[in-house]
């Protein structure tokens, strides 16, 4: 599957692309803020992620650059265990922070869950990392009001962290858009 956006070309991950994917995301900075992604991040990390099978219900995407394929970092869906929750998550490359970029894979990302069948999706951020709650509120996900311990593999040990959900039918149905 693959998504146009604006100025993103959002792909499917192929093993080919470890090394654009270590480059992006071999970076403390990005990896602690992230739950699965260990620290030090390796080849042989990149290697196994790249590698993972595609499950077409939960999409895992790479996000390039649509003028010049650059990658700039991942965004997918994925279930939380056996909870039948699904949650959105991504990382962007620290050079490419502050650009909209994470905003804009996610919301497309979103239109795919929906198109999907996807009717509820979760998300959170560590509370070290408010900018990424600044994402998900431009995309429209309203905070839960609960603080939890997540562990972070890249921490080594878990952090406080908001939670949001986002009610895609109602959003679609509203017709509702991103805060600016």
């Amino acid at each position: 599957m693959f998504h146009r956006s604006q100025r993103l070309l959002l792909r499917p991950i192929w093993p080919e692309d470890w090394q654009g994917v270590l480059n992006g995301i071999a970076d403390e900075g990005v990896v602690r803020n992230l739950a699965r992604a260990p620290w030090p991040y390796s080849a042989k990390d990149a290697r196994e992620f790249t590698s993972l099978p595609c499950e077409p219900l939960f999409p895992r995407f790479l996000i390039t650059r649509a003028s010049d394929a650059q990658v700039i970092g991942c965004v997918g869906i994925d279930r939380m265990g056996d909870s039948g929750v699904i949650e959105l998550g991504y990382w962007i490359a620290r050079e490419h922070w502050g650009q909209g970029y994470a905003t804009e894979a996610g919301e497309a990302t979103l239109k795919i869950a929906h198109t999907l069948g996807h009717t509820r999706v979760h998300a959170g951020h560590f509370l070290d990392n408010p900018a990424s709650g600044r994402v998900l509120e431009k995309l429209g996900f309203e905070p839960t009001g609960r603080i939890v311990e997540r562990h972070s593999c890249g921490r080594g040990e878990s952090a406080p962290t908001a939670e949001f959900v986002l009610d895609l039918a109602a959003q679609i149905a509203t017709g509702e858009k991103r805060a600016a």
